[in-house]
């Protein structure tokens, strides 16, 4: 009989963030933490146990604001052009340095550019008032004057004025401590050889990475096994040595998932599973008074389930609430759908074009890490909706910064290698700026242009009846526009096959075969437009081809396709093939261009960019050794429209 524990119920988010709290503060770990006590020099980042009170004035003496000399204000009065007042140095006026206590007796300083010497005296002809550039006693901090609230965040200025108020040490709320423990037979550590089945740990790496970042202190456990006692026993040693435990996978329903058992047997589960996509099979629970969060074990659903159940736990430990997450207004660039009843949380790219934040959307794979890299921000469909419409106006939480995103330059349409070298050359130069590439297709990316969407596409489509390249796509979609055309790369178009072609795989003729199985493009880009071109000249049906519904979106995609097995051939360029290992068999040399509307041509950022294209000899190299690439014409003006030809911008010999 199977062990194998269903979720409880699938709560909604709100319902589940509510419980998680009142279960957590009736037990007690919802508080902030004891006090312990550091030195001042240790204490930046921290926070405050208890109010910190100056025990020094400061200055604690009167002191010289300038560089002059001291005096009796009194002794200055009557000072003018006509009537200049002589003091005697030594009696009635001392000279001092800034910072030098005020000696005894006098009130003021007079600056020495004011001064005339006069042998033994100093001529001045104006009067001094009471105190004038003077720092008296208690100017900045007077003894038991606040320095510092209770719960308060620890900055740089905080700690100059502690030591400035004679503070040496302070009581701070002890870190939070997070233990961490990866599970799953399959998983190994890095540097490990690695053997089909092997999966990398690095969830655990990113989520103390995350608790660190809002002020805990957290430990990674070793892998523990796919085993009901050794999981007891991990998790009852982390909770009694630290304050939240993180169990990392093993959260779900699969017949090797014992995280639920473990905890509702070391405590007790007040919740199994939420109404979130992705993040769903979320544990939450409690052991021997320690919080304890079962996390999905997908690195996408892991970020997400540990920042919200985690992050605002570890900051209320530490006396404070989590600082609200920055958000920004944009416009969906096309539909979403949505599963009803399940709140959806998609990444998605930002980017300002024109007077518009743009979003688009990205991978909504739970395990597509690099989703999480590439994301400038999270934008959430309500658990009540079927999702958003192209042109809805979203709030997308942000993963960079404002300023990042109005420097970003958003590039929609084919992939292609060398827009990632672009995009690196682009940071490595100017590092304020930023390449957003999202890969939709040479079509999707015109499309793009049209809807105001994008600063640039990247495109090679050509048309079968004049032989040329993007041209008439872009008069047909995009009327009376001012475009340019630039020149990026020619490159190398192949069929993509294993290392020494098993299949013995020549053509696309082969695509007929019921032993081989092909990987296709997505539907408009330019590389499925030339695939059905072949197929067409071949006469062969599209419904013949086995693997032709078969999509990927870029590339690298087609690459790993082929490499892992899932296919035995897919079209793609000579770069992919040789980065992953893979034998090619040349179909066609295609020009590969940058489409850029008029309006943001001469903008600042696309300048920059064009020119790294056009004057950085280490970028066109590391665009050659790529392999596949001839770069005669790039940066080239191919061709443009809606402006007149004396530019001044390079042409195409």
């Amino acid at each position: 009989m199977s062990n194998r524990k269903i979720y409880i119920t699938t709560t909604p988010l709100g319902d589940a963030l509510a419980l998680w709290r009142r279960k957590l503060t009736e037990a007690g770990p919802w508080k902030p933490l004891p006090g312990e006590t550091v030195s001042v020099d240790d204490s930046l980042g921290r926070v405050t146990a208890q109010a910190v009170a100056a025990r020094l004035s400061s200055p604690f003496y009167h002191c010289a604001a300038m560089d002059g000399a001291a005096v009796r204000f009194a002794d200055t009065v009557g000072a003018s052009d006509r009537n200049p007042v002589k003091l005697k140095l030594g009696a009635q006026a001392v000279y001092v340095n800034t910072g030098n206590p005020l000696p005894e007796g006098m009130d003021a300083v007079i600056m020495v550019e004011d001064i005339n010497e006069a042998d033994v005296c100093i001529e001045i002809i104006r009067p001094a008032t009471p105190w004038q550039h003077v720092r008296v006693v208690g100017e900045d901090i007077v003894a038991t004057e606040l320095i510092v609230p209770e719960n308060h965040l620890l900055r740089p200025t905080d700690t100059a004025a502690l030591i400035a108020g004679g503070i040496t040490e302070l009581l701070v709320r002890r870190r939070p401590r997070v233990g961490l423990i990866p599970t799953g037979d399959e998983l190994v550590q890095p540097g490990t050889v690695l053997e089909k089945g092997n999966i990398l740990e690095y969830n655990s790496r990113m989520l103390s990475g995350m608790a660190e970042e809002w002020g805990a202190d957290a430990k990674r456990y070793d892998i523990a096994p796919d085993d009901l006692n050794a999981m007891k026993e991990r998790i009852s040693v982390a909770a009694r040595e630290h304050d939240i435990v993180a169990v990392n996978a093993g959260s779900s329903a699969g017949s090797e998932d014992h995280t639920y058992q473990a905890i509702s047997e070391l405590g007790e589960v007040f919740l199994h599973g939420i109404n979130t996509k992705p993040g769903k099979p979320v544990i939450l629970g409690i052991v021997n008074g320690k919080p304890v969060i079962g996390v999905p074990g997908y690195p996408v659903s892991a970020f997400l389930a540990f920042r919200l159940f985690a992050r605002p736990l570890i900051y209320a430990m530490q006396g404070m609430e989590p600082p609200a997450i920055r958000s920004i207004g944009a416009t969906l660039s096309r539909q979403l759908s949505s599963p009803l009843g399940q709140e959806e949380f998609v990444r998605v790219k930002l980017g300002k074009v024109g007077d518009n934040v743009v979003a688009t959307p990205m991978h909504r794979g739970a395990g597509v890490l690099m989703t999480l890299v590439r994301a400038d921000g999270i934008v959430r469909i309500p658990a009540a909706s079927e999702g958003l419409a192209a042109g809805s106006i979203v709030e997308a939480e942000l993963l960079r910064s404002p300023e990042e995103i109005e420097n970003t330059i958003v590039c929609i349409g084919s992939h292609d290698n060398a827009l990632d070298i672009l995009g690196n050359f682009l940071k490595k130069r100017n590092p304020k700026l930023s390449l957003s590439s999202a890969h939709t297709g040479s079509l999707g990316g015109i499309i793009a242009l049209k809807k105001n969407e994008a600063h640039m596409a990247g495109t090679h489509l050509l048309d079968e009846e004049t032989g040329e390249y993007n041209i008439s796509c872009l008069e047909k979609y995009l009327p009376g526009r001012c475009v340019c055309l630039v020149n990026l790369v020619y490159r190398e178009q192949g069929l993509l096959v294993l290392k020494d072609n098993p299949k013995g795989i020549k053509g696309f003729e082969d695509l007929r075969r019921p032993d081989v199985v092909f990987v296709n493009r997505q539907a408009g880009a330019g590389t499925r437009l030339l695939t059905d071109l072949h197929l067409k000249r071949l006469c062969i049906n599209k419904s013949d081809v086995k693997g032709y519904a078969h999509e990927e979106y870029t590339h690298m995609g087609v690459a790993s396709a082929v490499l892992s097995g899932a296919a035995d051939t897919g079209l793609g360029i000579l770069a992919a093939a040789r980065a992953l290992g893979l034998d090619f068999l040349p179909v066609a040399q295609e020009r590969y261009d940058i489409a850029i509307p008029g309006e943001y041509y001469d903008d600042p950022k696309m300048q920059a960019l064009l020119a790294i294209i056009r004057e950085d000899s280490e970028f066109r190299e590391a665009v050659v050794a790529l392999g596949g690439y001839d770069v005669r014409d790039m940066g080239a003006v191919m061709w443009e429209t809606g402006r007149p030809a004396s530019t001044g911008r390079p042409a195409a010999d």
